[in-house]
């Protein structure tokens, strides 16, 4: 797959077969459409092209908006790069892009970067200043710039629509096996292994801390997961925390895994770590011996679930 941070840096000569979207998660509904995208492409001999945009509108256009994302952009390009698309285009979004008229917008993005002959696109897509122009407009476009315009079912977008949304609901509920089967492959959380109060280590359970740097990633409801990570090639599994520690009345939420049998300094090293199980939400104990005496139990759960796995 070809990677353009910019739709102006696209230089394939070739025409193209466009869809356009946020595709956050790249879900199994979203995979359909890139599926329909690429065999369009090879049935018609010229390159398979999905056109996104980064930040999210959302940050740029209302900005005290907290919205979370199930992807980062670099998880997104990750994700994609395994389906078979050629050419990924990541135009950055800004308050003068948002600004362009429908036909700016198609005359320069379109059809004089991305040469377009095809466009694979939702029936309610709305595009150029203030999104005032739709799927028949586009049409219209096309019939001056020589391309066709497909149109994405009704039924599949709501399917699309519905999945992020309850891939979000389960992620904020806990609920990892559900969105995992709703994305068709493992949530991951992406970040650099950092210092933290070591208190893991004392109770004989030494863990990485993960600093998230994107603040706008989806961090799943607090409590106790099983978790497996690719460390130098070999894989690892363990248990992660997320919450803020009560038991010592911490306050800050933190993201913290203990790899079973494994023993390496991880600081400063950026992992990915896919979750797989909830185990149970986070509690306050009594004391520190109850703290540990939970987690042994969570330590045996996740050893019995990890090898009914295998």
């Amino acid at each position: 797959m070809k990677l353009y941070h910019s739709a102006d840096t696209y230089d394939n000569k070739v025409p193209s077969v466009v869809t356009i979207g946020t595709f956050d998660g790249v879900h199994i509904g979203h995979k359909k459409i890139i599926e329909r995208l690429i065999e369009s492409a090879k049935r018609n001999g010229i390159e398979s092209v999905v056109l996104t945009f980064f930040p999210h509108p959302r940050m740029v256009l209302q900005q005290d908006s907290n919205i979370k994302l199930i992807n980062t952009i670099n998880e997104r390009i990750q994700i994609l790069e395994k389906t078979g698309l050629g050419c990924l285009v990541i135009h950055p979004f800004t308050k003068e892009f948002s600004r362009l008229s429908a036909g700016e917008y198609v005359q320069q993005m379109l059809v004089d970067c991305l040469t377009v002959r095809h466009v694979i696109i939702g029936y309610d897509h709305r595009f150029g200043r203030n999104r005032n122009s739709n799927i028949t407009d586009l049409a219209s476009y096309g019939i001056q710039n020589n391309f066709t315009v497909e149109e994405i079912s009704k039924q599949d977008i709501d399917d699309v629509a519905v999945s992020s949304t309850k891939i979000r609901e389960a992620l904020l509920n806990g609920n990892i096996s559900r969105a995992n089967r709703y994305l068709g492959y493992k949530y991951m959380l992406t970040g650099k292994v950092v210092k933290g109060k070591k208190l893991g280590r004392k109770l004989n359970y030494p863990t990485a801390n993960l600093y998230i740097e994107e603040e706008y990633k989806l961090i799943p409801k607090n409590g106790v997961y099983i978790v497996q990570s690719q460390i130098d090639g070999k894989t690892y599994f363990g248990m992660m925390n997320i919450g803020t520690n009560p038991t010592v009345n911490g306050t800050k939420q933190t993201i913290e895994t203990h790899f079973f049998d494994a023993s390496f300094n991880l600081y400063d090293k950026k992992i990915q770590i896919e979750m797989l199980k909830r185990i149970r939400d986070e509690k306050k104990f009594d004391s520190v011996d109850q703290l540990q005496e939970a987690m042994q139990g969570d330590e045996d759960f996740s050893r019995e679930y990890i090898n009914s796995l295998v």
